[in-house]
């Protein structure tokens, strides 16, 4: 038998990375064409893609598979912006804040699709489920780290219940974005972060005590 080389070796390495790709970029595309996460087949994604059945299941578990891969680049940009995630002291905290969801809401609008597909599959995959609070749940701990760091400094009031709070800001903020790019066309943008903003702002951040 001949030795496998190492050009071999990374020929077949891209070659996969193509496959998967092709897969990916596939579901994206149904996804944002508008259809429902779960009307969509296997056997329409491997027709579309043009790879075979057996290629598929080398490459992927499940059609939640393909869907929980095709997030990552999202969570990694919105990874990006979290960890940015910090009042500080400064004046401008308000519009500072305003600016960051004008982001996470532009990274949003990019994604609808397949951000829609994992809210649709997390009701009812395990595996969804898991990958989609697992971003949320990480965000929360960071929120409350912040607004205990915040009431320590004397920045943030120290009746606020830090737990109630944070989840306030992160589960309620990922359903207000959810349901604003759902029924608004992009005009309202700015409105919804310069909001949300003031909101988590005045009412955690910088709310003053009873």
């Amino acid at each position: 038998m001949r030795p496998v080389t190492r050009r071999q070796t990374d020929h077949h390495a891209a070659r996969a990375a193509a496959t998967r790709a092709r897969v990916m970029r596939t579901l994206e595309r149904l996804l944002d064409s508008g259809e429902a996460f779960s009307e969509i087949s296997v056997q329409r994604i491997l027709e579309e893609a043009g790879v075979s059945r057996a290629t598929f299941y080398a490459h992927f578990e499940s059609k939640p598979d393909v869907l929980v891969r095709l997030t990552d680049e999202l969570r990694e940009s919105l990874l990006v912006l979290a960890r940015r995630w910090d009042p500080g002291a400064e004046e401008d905290g308000a519009e500072r804040f305003a600016r960051f969801f004008e982001e996470v809401i532009t990274i949003h609008r990019a994604h609808q699709g397949v951000i829609t597909a994992v809210r649709e599959a997390a009701a009812y995959d395990p595996a969804v489920s898991d990958f989609y609070t697992a971003d949320l749940e990480g965000f929360d701990e960071a929120v409350r780290r912040t607004l205990r760091s915040e009431q320590a400094a004397g920045s943030a009031p120290a009746d606020l219940d830090v737990t109630a709070a944070s989840r306030v800001i992160v589960w309620g903020g990922a359903q207000a974005i959810a349901h604003h790019i759902a029924v608004d066309d992009g005009s309202g943008d700015a409105a919804l972060a310069r909001e949300l903003a003031r909101i988590w702002w005045h009412g955690a951040y910088r709310r003053p005590s009873d």
